[in-house]
């Protein structure tokens, strides 16, 4: 079973936080943001994830497996007869 660890809410300006144990934040590779959530009665708190994280892996997936070609034409039907250029 997990750990149990008891915080107290204090003040930050009009809001309230909980302050978090260093050796926690550590543990869980938390950086200076974070995603909550409310689930039932939980406030979940996890690592943000980084914008694109991945993408570099994914990519060289898809030219691996040459799936990495554009899927429409560089200039569309509706480009041509909608906008003025």
């Amino acid at each position: 079973m997990a750990t149990l660890l008891r915080a107290r809410i204090v003040r930050v300006g009009n809001s309230r936080g909980i302050r978090i144990p260093k050796v926690v934040l550590d543990q869980l590779d938390i950086g200076p943001e974070v995603e909550m959530a409310v689930q039932s009665d939980r406030l979940v708190i996890r690592a943000a994830r980084r914008t694109r994280e991945g993408w570099s892996r994914r990519f060289a997936a898809m030219a691996a497996q040459q799936d990495d070609r554009l899927v429409l034409e560089s200039t569309s039907r509706w480009d041509k007869s909608e906008w003025q250029w």
